[in-house]
């Protein structure tokens, strides 16, 4: 019986161990390359299981990302590779409003280079940028029209005054005999 239950405890252990080694071993035939580039603070446009979700990850960073990450990562991407230029397009597109237009340009020009999978991520990056840049326009437009229209205000208010005074004076006139 001490038999039997000692080798139970030790198939159970080999069995734990054996479960406990999988995820290694299927590491093991993993290209060191791709798990790099998942774990890159840039992401690669090589086709891996993990480029699109590295992808989603940049760009969320990018969107939530102070101003010194921002700078670090353009450091980095600095270069004139597709890569290079798609990754600054990212971070410009969540930049302020006056690299908007340097985003649009880098993934207008660049987004043909992208992997297939990856190009209706970036097509989406680019029409949600778009949408920001017309909004702002909309908003300096009808900003321009406020202002426009108050100072048509203002002046036929001043129009409006001379006429009282016009009138004002025009039936003193005909009040005194």
């Amino acid at each position: 019986m001490k038999k039997l239950s000692l080798l139970a405890s030790m198939l159970a252990a080999s069995l734990l161990a054996g479960c406990h080694m999988l995820p290694e071993m299927a590491g093991a035939d993993s290209d060191p390359a791709e798990s790099a580039q998942c774990l890159s603070d840039v992401p690669s446009l090589t086709v891996s299981d993990c480029m699109l979700g590295a992808w989603v990850d940049f760009g969320l960073a990018a969107q939530r990302a102070d101003k010194e990450w921002r700078e670090n990562i353009l450091e980095q991407v600095e270069g004139d590779t597709h890569n290079d230029r798609l990754a600054r397009a990212v971070v410009y597109s969540w930049s302020s409003q006056g690299k908007w237009d340097d985003a649009a340009k880098l993934f207008e020009a660049d987004l043909s280079a992208a992997p297939s999978e990856l190009q209706p991520l970036l097509r989406q990056w680019l029409n949600g940028l778009e949408a920001r840049r017309k909004l702002l326009g909309d908003l300096y437009r009808s900003e321009a029209s406020r202002r426009q229209v108050s100072q048509e205000r203002d002046d036929l208010a001043k129009k409006l005054d001379a006429l009282t005074a016009i009138e004002e004076s025009i039936n003193s006139r005909n009040q005194t005999p």
